[in-house]
């Protein structure tokens, strides 16, 4: 049986803290109720062992064992540079 391993795509927002980055992903959702296609965003807070992402940086982060309180996505690679 294969694991499934999620992964996303989003605009770095934060590089302040020690190995971490903070990833704002973006996704489009249909309303259920008016049908309008809308714009839902969710903040991960991911592993960046080299610290080498910076703010607005767009990466790939793939989930992960947790970290620690916070964190259970890692860092991947670089989508495109800012």
């Amino acid at each position: 049986m294969t694991k499934l391993v999620r992964t996303l795509v989003g605009n770095v927002i934060s590089d302040a803290r020690n190995q971490t980055v903070t990833v704002l992903v973006e996704r489009m959702v249909k309303h259920p109720l008016l049908g309008k296609v809308v714009k839902k965003f969710k903040k991960y807070h991911a592993h960046d062992v080299k610290n080498q992402y910076k703010v607005g940086d767009m990466v790939i982060i793939t989930e992960s064992k947790p970290i620690s309180k916070t964190k259970a996505w890692v860092v991947e690679g670089l989508a495109k540079k800012d």
